[in-house]
């Protein structure tokens, strides 16, 4: 990639990344104020503005996951919903949850900007909450307690009941379409990618992202959801509520801090023009040079703090699309060669997104059928304390919490020296090991499921077993630290590898991963259930104990293996992309230096580096060996 010689950023040095030492040194990632001008480093970004951030963020999932963690006992034992509906209402919600970030991330890229999308978006959250409230605290809007042990038996909510409550939920829905792929958006842009030690401290920052969305959901999972069971869903949905406006002004009173960067069109429409100018020119041959090509000049790029990205051979056909044909300029019949190497670096992507399709089909278990088998089990604590089944969730937080802080502090210590890459292992690394993890917890499950079915015939058809519900620990505090590695993966791999110009989209690919996966699940579920029972021998049933929940999770497990083979197929054919500063390079050389000498702890990160139009560092393609 290539910046101008020429900037409308103060300080842009010609070809170089400028010394920004100084407290006078302005961004050089095109990042403005909300009036569209240059920021200054020392004024705007940095962890000063990521705090309101992440404070912000540790609300908003305090809010989520105080619904999303218990809504699957709300659906069976208030709106009384059998197993398999009451699991796929909670894996569609939360698939829409997970999809419209997308509408979201165009809103955001093309019109609005992240900050006021977030804004705006921000407001029909709270709008929902309000709502899901006040659904679950008026009686009128909820059908009468039930004390039967077979719901089957219990009135069914009417139609008002239903349409109220899921009015409320797929509200929240739409709001957070708005939120989700802008907050870490908004959190990514406040470092600048041409400042190196700005450039380190993004490489951490979704790690330390993915700390704070879990401590928020660690207080919901454990305080949220022992008040829903044991106080008033009135109170456990009223107290996120209230947090969620918290957070709005927060998040709005760091506004004079924060970096933006300006709307640059829809995404979609220049990719669309890519792939119809590439039909347009499908006969044209190809010139050997790709300086042929249609392109701009540096300065209509640097003009508007944007990046020039040279030809590169993969997804080739593409480069159809910027054959000059004549005296034609039509935009839809002749691109540039930026616009064309920006759709190819967002097509690469989307068989890495498929693969993460199944790793995200096994999450929502641990918020569904994970929490029925817990309520099976003995929930004594003590004397007198019940363990909501739901509060289990919190180890799968507590795990990830652990595991991103001994990932960040320790395990990319020791693998920076043995590799040489400041992330310490690869994006797509990374990603594996969480999806071999996914493999060993599909197993476990099944086989502690299989463990807890003996039980139960040993003692009958008794409602509560006499087994521990601690036995379904290991399984929730492995799904804490497969997080840990692909979640975080996730994120940054497509906010990474997108272009500069479609971050927004770029981070909604992960989203859209969890959207699919949920509704992946809910497909599953209904279509595994159906096919077994029609045979007379249900594996997925309101009574799990005569269902075989262990045959279940074992189909889960060889999918998952299946899977991650692909991946690594996949994986392996991969080539990163260009960064769009040296450094990326500045830092891995760095790592270099520091294992031939001793390191000196006065010394601090070179800030200026000559930059070259070759030579670009590529990380090495995906190889768990």
């Amino acid at each position: 990639m290539r910046v101008g010689d020429t900037s409308p950023w103060p300080s842009m040095a010609t070809g170089a990344v400028a010394e920004e030492s100084g407290v006078d040194g302005y961004t050089k990632d095109g990042t403005v104020d909300l009036k569209g001008n240059p920021v200054r480093r020392s004024h705007r970004g940095g962890w000063s503005a990521c705090f309101f951030i992440v404070v912000y963020e540790v609300f908003e999932r305090t809010a989520y996951y105080g619904i999303f963690s218990n809504l699957i006992t709300y659906l069976t034992d208030k709106l009384h919903q059998g197993t398999v509906a009451a699991s796929n209402n909670v894996t569609n919600w939360t698939g829409t949850v997970w999809m419209t970030p997308i509408l979201g991330a165009y809103i955001a890229d093309a019109h609005l900007g992240r900050y006021r999308t977030f804004i705006v978006a921000s407001a029909i959250c709270f709008l929902g909450m309000s709502l899901l409230t006040l659904a679950v605290s008026m009686s009128s809007l909820k059908p009468p307690p039930c004390l039967e042990p077979n719901i089957e038996h219990c009135k069914p909510a009417s139609r008002l009941h239903l349409a109220v409550f899921f009015t409320a939920l797929y509200t929240l829905a739409l709001g957070t379409g708005g939120t989700k792929p802008n907050i870490s958006t908004i959190g990514a842009d406040q470092f600048d990618d041409f400042h190196p030690e700005e450039k380190a401290q993004k490489l951490s920052f979704f790690n330390w992202w993915m700390f704070s969305i879990f401590f928020g959901t660690l207080f919901a999972t454990t305080t949220l959801v022992y008040i829903q069971d044991n106080v008033g869903w009135s109170l456990g949905y009223g107290i996120p509520t209230v947090g969620l406006a918290i957070a709005i002004l927060i998040f709005a009173a760091g506004t004079p801090l924060y970096r933006h960067k300006l709307p640059t069109g829809s995404p979609f429409s220049r990719m669309a023009k890519v792939i119809v100018a590439t039909a347009w020119n499908w006969r044209q041959p190809l010139p050997n040079d790709p300086r042929q090509l249609h392109e701009l000049q540096l300065e209509e790029y640097t003009k508007k703090g944007a990046f020039r990205i040279d030809s590169t051979p993969s997804l080739r056909f593409l480069n159809k699309a910027a054959i000059r044909t004549g005296s034609s300029t039509h935009p839809w019949k002749l691109c540039t060669v930026t616009q064309v190497e920006e759709t190819k670096q967002m097509l690469r992507m989307i068989p890495i997104l498929i693969c993460t399709f199944i790793p995200s089909t096994m999450l929502p278990q641990a918020h569904t059928l994970f929490i029925k088998q817990g309520r099976t089990l003995n929930r004594s604590f003590g004397s007198n304390f019940q363990i909501p089944p739901a509060s289990l969730t919190a180890f799968v937080t507590i795990s990830m919490l652990v595991s991103v802080i001994i990932y960040d502090r320790l395990f990319v210590k020791i693998m920076q020296r043995l590799t040489n890459n400041p992330r310490g292992i690869t994006l797509l690394q990374r990603m594996g090991i969480g999806m071999i993890l996914h493999i060993l917890i599909m197993t476990i499950a099944s086989l502690v499921e299989r463990h807890r079915l003996d039980v139960a015939r040993q003692n009958g058809s008794r409602q509560e077993l006499p087994l521990t519900i601690f036995t379904l620990l290991p399984q929730f505090m492995l799904v804490g630290v497969a997080d840990a590695f692909t979640e975080v993966a996730k994120i940054e791999f497509f906010y990474d590898q997108a272009p500069e110009s479609m971050k927004s989209l770029g981070t909604s690919y992960s989203m859209t991963s969890l959207g699919i996966g949920n509704f992946l699940s809910s497909f599953l579920l209904s279509t595994v259930s159906h096919i077994t029972e029609k045979h007379g021998n249900g594996w997925i049933m309101n009574d799990l104990n005569a269902s075989h929940l262990d045959y279940y999770y074992a189909f889960l497990a060889v999918l998952s293996a299946i899977n991650f083979f692909l991946f690594l197929l996949i994986s392996k054919f991969y080539v990163y992309k260009a960064e769009v500063s040296d450094s990326l390079k500045v830092l891995t050389e760095k790592l270099k230096e520091n294992k031939l000498k001793p390191s000196n702890p006065d010394e601090k990160w070179a800030t200026t580096r000559a930059r070259s139009d070759e030579g670009r560092a590529h990380l090495p393609p995906f190889s768990l060996f």
